[in-house]
């Protein structure tokens, strides 16, 4: 995850970095997938995460692109 001011600033860093352009996500979308992901992690029956689970989570905050569920 890169965390940058503007869409061209992530076009210049993909450039820069001969990495492909990737989901692009404003930062209060990222802080509510954060929440959704990491928020049961410290509960002691934590286990990890299934594919099923993983995908339900990304659905749950709206990221339903193949990019996440691809």
């Amino acid at each position: 995850m890169v965390l940058l001011r503007s869409e061209a600033d992530v076009d210049d860093w993909c450039r820069s970095h001969q990495e492909p352009r990737g989901e692009v996500l404003p930062l209060a979308h990222v802080w509510q997938l954060a929440q959704a992901w990491y928020g049961d992690r410290m509960n002691p029956d934590f286990r990890g995460r299934s594919i099923d689970s993983a995908h339900a989570i990304f659905r749950e905050v709206g990221l339903d692109s193949n990019f996440w569920l691809g």
